[in-house]
């Protein structure tokens, strides 16, 4: 069984067993048709994949990761706010007549500050503190900046990322305000799970532990009958994924340096609404 499908079933079995209803009060999420889009949740869901092992990809159905790179590569990389420099259309629902989200996600982390070192971006300050003092703790980024949030079309739902060197391993953690467990869970594990994998090799490490820290982990009305039937299928085994050795820049990786072999997944034909 891939481990992330383990997480998965485990996350998803807690939430909707041990979970609470928010039909109680307001919710600001809509469906299509105008009615509220309420969720099960649970507070604080940490979860932990050891990349060293296993990259993680779901098998109950398929993970595009490519997809799912392509958009870290939009933010991380281009540092764009802008859907028309996206390969997909996640972001269609949030972009002006312009196609900007505002000053959100590759906005931010495109920002100049000033350190010590010179002017940088967030990005390439964490690359440069890893490359030249690895057993710093204070290597980090952060995208929920209060001042531009009424300028952001969409708050940031992953909003952080802590970078910590142990031994010759590269580890992560992904602070998430908020996840949508059956559109968006899967995605954001392998997106940043791929991040950290890329960041280590080009700052000469092996990658470690990615740990997600999730701090509103809900499944919402209209998904329960799909995950429930999602959860019930068995598992495969993990792929492997493998990425491309020769890059040493990360402004030079793309979506096809991840290579991916014997994968295998359920076909998952279920139309996913989301709430808005």
């Amino acid at each position: 069984m891939s481990y992330a499908d383990e997480v998965f079933i485990n996350t998803c079995k807690d939430i909707l067993t041990n979970g609470i209803w928010d039909t109680d009060r307001e919710v600001r999420p809509r469906w299509d048709d105008g009615s509220p889009a309420h969720t099960i949740k649970k507070f604080c869901v940490v979860n932990r994949y050891d990349l060293s092992k296993e990259f993680p990809m779901l098998t109950l159905r398929k993970t595009f990761l490519k997809s799912a790179v392509d958009e870290l590569l939009w933010i991380w990389q281009k540092k764009s706010n802008n859907i028309h420099d996206l390969g997909s259309h996640v972001w269609d629902s949030w972009a002006d007549e312009n196609g900007s989200i505002g000053k959100a996600y590759g906005y931010q982390l495109g920002v100049k500050h000033h350190y010590p070192e010179g002017d940088m971006d967030q990005v390439d300050k964490v690359i440069y503190d890893l490359k030249h003092n690895p057993a710093s703790r204070r290597i980090m980024t952060n995208i929920y900046v209060h001042q531009d949030l009424s300028e952001m079309a969409l708050y940031p739902c992953a909003y952080s990322m802590t970078f910590n060197v142990t031994g010759n391993k590269l580890n992560s953690i992904l602070n998430q305000r908020s996840q949508d467990m059956l559109a968006a869970n899967i995605w954001n594990v392998a997106q940043y799970s791929a991040l950290t994998c890329m960041i280590a090799q080009v700052t000469g490490f092996e990658p470690g532990e990615f740990v997600h820290v999730i701090a509103d982990a809900h499944i919402y009305d209209r998904h329960v009958p799909i995950i429930e039937e999602l959860i019930t299928k068995k598992p495969f085994d993990a792929p492997t994924v493998t990425l491309d050795k020769s890059v040493d820049d990360f402004y030079k990786f793309t979506k096809d340096s991840f290579k991916i072999e014997n994968y295998q997944f359920h076909e998952f034909t279920a139309k996913i609404p989301v709430a808005v």
